[in-house]
């Protein structure tokens, strides 16, 4: 029974990959805290936000909202794979990291085909 947006597998799906930014984060250089370390935790942050949003006004809305977590899913992709190539993050979290936003991802688009037909 889904009483809320907490009872939706996918956003405490998104709340464990903003968990794991935060954690990832956190050996970034001081210096960065208001650069990478912030954005790269804003668009994590969001991607829970944006399903719980959308949660809240269903239906197509809904589609459009669970559209853009999607978008800040690639967002922190990317930018934990810059943080790799920039030497802040050995690629093994991140791939780990990967591996959960491609869950998270395929849920999306399974959500929106399903809020579509609706």
């Amino acid at each position: 029974m889904i009483r809320d947006f907490t009872d939706l597998l996918i956003w405490q799906k998104a709340i464990e990959a903003g968990q794991k930014i935060y954690d990832l984060t956190r050996s970034f250089p001081a210096d960065e805290r208001f650069g990478l370390t912030a954005q790269v935790r804003r668009a994590g942050v969001s991607i829970s936000s944006n399903i719980a949003e959308g949660h809240a006004r269903q239906g197509k809305e809904f589609a459009h909202f669970i559209s853009i977590a999607r978008g800040s899913l690639a967002e922190t992709e990317s930018q934990l794979l810059f943080a790799v190539a920039i030497g802040y993050l050995p690629p093994e979290p991140v791939m780990e990291y990967r591996t959960l936003a491609g869950e998270i991802h395929r849920m999306c688009s399974s959500l929106v085909e399903k809020l579509k037909t609706n």
